[in-house]
């Protein structure tokens, strides 16, 4: 069984188990796979994460992973992603990598007790919900970093 990420064009996503890529785009072709919210048989692939298994030396991630796109983009949308990822790129050249010390070091320049720099480092999502309650403005990168160490 394989599990895709389905949207229809009313912007719902959702869920579909198939037998395979050829079962869904079967079952698509004859209008059987509908959006359970509304209906519409107007569905297809919405952008998910691969299943990609890690190495034996490598330590479980337990942050969620980040959704990927499997189909062609239209031009419009890899422009967009070209852009965004050179501004991503920008903005981490004038930051500071702190690793797992994100959100402690984020509420110390919140609270004053240390200088204010730009940072980017890693935080589980209730650490980054507990800084946003706080009123400490942080958001989430829309492309994944490597740490220093870990680049080739």
């Amino acid at each position: 069984m394989i599990v895709f990420d389905l949207a229809c064009d009313a912007g719902h996503r959702f869920e579909g188990w198939f037998a395979s890529s050829d079962d869904f785009a079967g079952q698509q072709a004859r209008g059987l796979v509908t959006c359970p919210e509304c209906g519409s048989a107007e569905v297809t692939k919405a952008p998910m994460a691969p299943a990609v298994p890690r190495k034996g030396n490598q330590v479980a991630e337990t942050r969620p992973q980040q959704a990927m796109v499997s189909a062609p983009l239209p031009p419009e949308a890899v422009e967009v992603l070209a852009k965004l990822a050179a501004l991503q790129k920008e903005a981490l050249k004038q930051s500071r990598w702190v690793g797992k010390d994100f959100a402690e070091q984020s509420r110390e320049m919140h609270y004053g007790e240390r200088d204010v720099e730009t940072i980017h480092g890693q935080a589980t999502l209730e650490e980054a919900r507990d800084l946003l309650e706080e009123g400490i403005a942080v958001m989430p990168l829309p492309f994944p970093v490597a740490a220093p160490e870990d680049l080739n």
